[in-house]
């Protein structure tokens, strides 16, 4: 009898050690999506990087640009909290520098970044990087035959840091308005809670982050536990999720260090997307 006590004990163990490992793991975790629309003849390739929050990947950020050199992107759409409002800024600017200097490349503001005071000194070396700054304006692109409108708003703090500017709906709504009908449309913003606000426009993609995956998971049981701007049980915390036509993309994002929370089955993302042709 003692044998098999001892047996089932260091068993326990043994799946104690497996699902500590794995539930707090850090490793960065790839996610491609494959998705159609009538509005491409060919393939289009799209990367999106949310939520960095000014984190390390490796020297020189190797591991987020290796991962992308490989997926080769047609763009790559940096959706918000590039940088931190705490950590230093260098990891972020790195990353910033590498990709658009190999990628035509386009960021949107995030929350951290307004709440650092430093916004507009992160617009000027985004800018000087080579990468677009989107606020309220459209970037138009070509892939083959594709034609691709890239479309970004600030994060809703623009409203609270820069009165003077534009404020984030009437960004929305001058982009909704003015959307090409024979142009594949991307809406960038960070925060996925206005999912209705931008559904009203037709775009047909639509990326955020933000919800850092909702900061615990349960595989299969439960996608998220909490996250900004949803509160508990986020119904965007991650994924693809389809809104009457539209295709609406949630990262995990990428933040790591600066957690109060750890992630929990909630690997830091990078996604990558394939639109392909009907």
């Amino acid at each position: 009898m003692k044998k098999y006590v001892t047996a089932f004990v260091l068993v326990f163990v043994l799946i104690c050690i497996f699902v500590a490992f794995t539930a707090f793991s850090k490793d960065l975790k790839i996610v491609t999506y494959d998705m159609k629309s009538h509005k491409v003849y060919s393939q289009v390739k799209l990367a999106l990087i949310t939520d960095l929050h000014s984190c390390y990947y490796g020297e020189n950020q190797s591991e987020i640009i290796d991962a992308t050199n490989i997926f080769n992107p047609d763009a790559v759409l940096l959706g918000g909290d590039i940088f931190d409002d705490v950590l230093d800024e260098e990891n972020a600017k790195i990353l910033v520098k590498e990709l658009a200097k190999k990628y035509p490349t386009y960021y949107v503001s995030g929350n951290h970044e307004w709440w650092s005071n430093k916004m507009y000194d992160f617009f000027d070396y985004i800018t000087s990087s080579g990468c677009k700054v989107l606020r309220g304006n459209s970037e138009y692109i070509t892939v083959g035959k594709n034609k691709i409108s890239i479309c970004g708003i600030d994060d809703p703090e623009v409203n609270r840091y820069d009165a003077l500017y534009t404020c984030w709906e009437e960004q929305l709504e001058n982009l909704g308005n003015g959307l090409k009908a024979d142009c594949l449309n991307i809406l960038l913003s960070h925060r996925p809670e206005n999912i209705d606000k931008y559904a009203e426009y037709d775009f047909d993609i639509v990326m955020s982050g933000h919800a850092h995956g909702g900061q615990f998971r349960i595989p299969f049981v439960l996608n998220g536990f909490c996250a900004p701007g949803q509160g508990f049980f986020p119904e965007y915390a991650g994924g693809v999720y389809d809104i009457e036509d539209k295709k609406f993309i949630v990262s995990r994002g990428l933040s790591d260090e600066n957690s109060r929370l750890p992630r929990i089955y909630n690997k830091p993302e990078l996604v990558f997307v394939n639109v392909n042709p009907y």
